[in-house]
């Protein structure tokens, strides 16, 4: 089942888009949909995990943000898109993987307290919230893919999604009889070593310690009281050498620009600092015109310097090295004045969005078009994932 090519990947509908999410992810996206088998999800059960009190937002935005995706140039005929919720075998697969997934490991995911934290004046007391890690790791190995392209922070969530894979065909993808007959020769390791190579056994399978898959090949290889058969056995059943029902994927960690906001954060609504992607141009002359700089220029006459300046992260992603050269010269010498330095960056954004905004103009004047596109996204994502879910099912005894 494993695809050597295919890609998942998507967002939470929560909104339309900015020019952060543009460059930190969907420029990969187009680039790598020419390259793989690319499923892109508009994420909206994902989005009740946080916003289930609230869920005009999502209804509203599901379209909005597709259209963004078209006007950065994801290709419906290169690309499948297609919303999460239309694909009801994720909502299944979720609930069956749940039922083998220990709570341990949903609770020590690094991002679980973060966001409580961050997200203190909601309600996320909740399983929804709790199981949302659970839930990505269904909608990649619904689909089998081979690749998951994410920033470092969501590495962990991929690491998961590789150990639930694992379990999953430790418990269910073996031949009848497999680990009694392993178990059967493990007391001829002699006392010491059996406890030892049962600790490794647990370590590896359960916990992907890849240290003590090591530590338990040379154990094996030491053992002089095996045959050669009862050896392989061993060396089999510690590495799980069993049917692959489900894929393990693994973590693409795309080369990814960071886009700052206009205050030099992060670019995020919830900081009241983004460039939308289709802004209008004079908004986005009023917003960087109004941008801070550096605090030592408080004079025009005043040298300044460009690593203080939100404004000169900005000129990294869309200034050329000319420019960014003369940015560099002019703020150092007071050469030129902060509002000088804006011209330049002012053009470039709004020629981007200019072409943002033309991409997208199709698709708003016939809404119809989005709604064909989800919809063949669907019938295909269906396709896709019935499979999967077939072969689970099975193997959890319940196709019947």
């Amino acid at each position: 089942m494993e695809n050597s090519s295919r890609i998942l990947s998507g967002m939470r509908a929560t909104g339309n888009l900015h020019l952060g999410h543009y460059h930190g992810a969907i420029k990969n996206w187009v680039n790598l949909q020419y390259e793989h088998e690319c499923y892109f999800m508009v994420a909206d059960i994902h989005a009740l995990t946080t916003n289930y009190e609230s869920t005009g937002l999502i209804a509203s935005s599901v379209h909005e943000m597709v259209i963004d995706w078209l006007a950065c140039g994801v290709d419906p005929s290169q690309a499948v898109i297609f919303i999460q919720s239309e694909v009801p075998a994720h909502a299944e697969l979720h609930l069956l993987l749940s039922m083998i997934t220990p709570l341990s490991w949903l609770e020590r995911v690094p991002t679980y307290k973060e966001q409580i934290e961050k997200l203190s004046n909601r309600d996320l007391g909740t399983y929804g919230f709790l199981g949302y890690p659970l839930l990505q790791s269904a909608d990649i190995l619904l689909y089998n893919a081979k690749f998951v392209p994410v920033g470092e922070d969501q590495v962990s969530h991929v690491e998961l999604t590789r150990e639930i894979a694992r379990r999953f065909n430790y418990i269910y993808g073996r031949e009848t009889g497999f680990e009694e007959k392993a178990r059967e020769v493990i007391p001829k390791l002699g006392h010491k070593r059996a406890l030892l190579y049962e600790e490794l056994l647990v370590q590896y399978q359960q916990e992907g310690n890849d240290e003590a898959l090591e530590k338990a090949r040379f154990l094996l290889k030491d053992a002089v009281n095996l045959s050669l058969g009862e050896r392989e056995r061993l060396f089999a059943f510690l590495e799980n050498k069993s049917k692959v029902i489900l894929t393990e994927p693994q973590a693409l960690v795309t080369a990814a620009s960071k886009l700052p906001g206009l205050d030099g954060q992060k670019m995020s609504k919830s900081y009241n600092n983004t460039l939308m992607l289709r802004e209008a141009p004079d908004t986005i002359s009023k917003k960087i015109k109004s941008m801070q700089t550096d605090p030592a220029r408080i004079r025009r006459t005043d040298t300044g310097d460009p690593q203080k300046c939100p404004v000169w992260q900005l000129h990294r992603v869309y200034s050329n090295e000319e420019v960014k050269q003369w940015v560099q010269t002019g703020c150092t010498t007071a050469g030129i004045g902060c509002l000088d330095c804006k011209g330049p960056l002012i053009e470039s954004i709004q020629a981007e969005s200019e072409q943002f905004r033309e991409r997208a103009r199709p698709y708003i004047e016939d809404r119809n078009l989005v709604r064909n596109i989800l919809a063949d996204g669907a019938e295909k994502a269906n396709e896709t994932t019935e499979d999967t879910l077939d072969m689970v099912k099975s193997a959890m005894g319940i196709k019947y």
